[in-house]
């Protein structure tokens, strides 16, 4: 943590300001720009990505990240199970939004390595709301520089699709194959729960376990339970780097109905945050929570459910030894 101002990077209590007013930032904590000098003084900078241009349904992601900073402001300060306080462990900023092409996807993928390029220059570790999942992989491209990470993922889908629409490679449904054909994902590292609903061939769960990948499907979850699921993605990320993607329809749509591809028989809401307190210590460099789309849920459940698991994330993030505190 900088030892320099850390009043600065303090969260605006609801008990000062209506939660209703303010210019509204992720968390209520202040805006820090890559440019600002105050950039060497973050520790993790909570970015939004508002892009969809990977969507294969229902579009609408791309406002994803404004809805989550509205329903942020209702975030407080401490865990109510751990006590972490994420403010104090740490100093944490929100940097503000990829400035995205919504026209164009090669560009708009290039900008966000590009952004997170950037913040990795300045020691800054990302917790990201999107935007579709395609966003994913150009964030990897910056944060694997140094060799594969390993990846606890959540989610209804595999995400392991070679293409679509007839050899199309880049979609919301090609990330991780893409990250693991690129070298971007240890696919002996790589995790990924909660898997579900009716299937195409069944060709992407069995391409990726074939590369090494483990895949819990959700009747294997809901029979073995968090606890035991939650101890084997641990052993099999172990304690090398390791980034965490979350999506918002690994949680079931009756709870999370805001998003482009729901399927029914996810966990519930606690049951969604409980995985998340089982990746405390990790050595997580980077997480997002993704797949947001406020179109479908006007009322801003969705969002409200997405933005306290980007809490639940960014506690355990401070209890990661990829972070090396910065002496100011």
């Amino acid at each position: 943590m900088a030892l320099s101002d850390t009043d600065f990077f303090q969260p605006i209590s609801g008990a000062e300001l209506p939660r209703f007013s303010g210019v509204p930032t992720f968390m209520r904590l202040p805006h820090v720009a890559l440019d600002d000098e105050k950039i060497a003084e973050v520790d993790i900078g909570i970015v939004g990505v508002p892009w969809d241009g990977g969507t294969t349904n229902r579009p609408g992601p791309r406002h994803g990240p404004r809805q989550l900073r509205d329903l942020s402001t209702m975030i407080r300060v401490r865990h109510p199970v751990s006590k972490i306080n994420p403010f104090e462990a740490l100093n944490c900023a929100d940097v503000g939004d990829v400035a995205i092409n919504p026209a164009g996807l090669d560009d708009s993928m290039g900008r966000v390595t590009s952004f997170f390029e950037k913040m990795m220059a300045s020691g800054v570790r990302p917790l990201t709301g999107g935007g579709d999942h395609m966003i994913s992989l150009p964030i990897l491209r910056a944060l694997a520089k140094d060799g594969p990470l390993g990846m606890v993922h959540f989610d209804a889908h595999t995400d392991l699709f070679d293409d679509y629409f007839g050899g199309f490679k880049y979609t919301h449904g090609t990330p991780f194959r893409r990250a693991i054909e690129e070298g971007l994902l240890d696919p002996k590292r790589v995790i990924q729960i909660g898997i579900r609903g009716t299937q195409y061939d069944g060709e992407d769960i069995e391409w990726g376990r074939a590369q090494g990948v483990t895949i819990i499907e959700i009747d294997e979850f809901f029979e073995r339970g968090v606890k035991d699921v939650m101890a084997q993605a641990r052993e099999v990320v172990g304690s090398d780097p390791t980034y965490i993607s979350y999506d918002i329809d690994f949680v079931d749509p009756a709870y999370a109905p805001g998003t482009g591809t729901p399927e029914i028989g996810g966990p519930n809401t606690f049951q969604a945050q409980q995985v998340v307190r089982h990746l405390e210590g990790l050595n997580i460099v980077g997480a997002d929570l993704v797949e947001v789309s406020p179109p479908f849920d006007a009322s801003g459940g969705t969002a409200w459910v997405g933005v306290s698991l980007m809490f639940e994330l960014l506690c355990v993030m401070t209890t990661s030894p990829a972070h090396v505190r910065k002496m100011g």
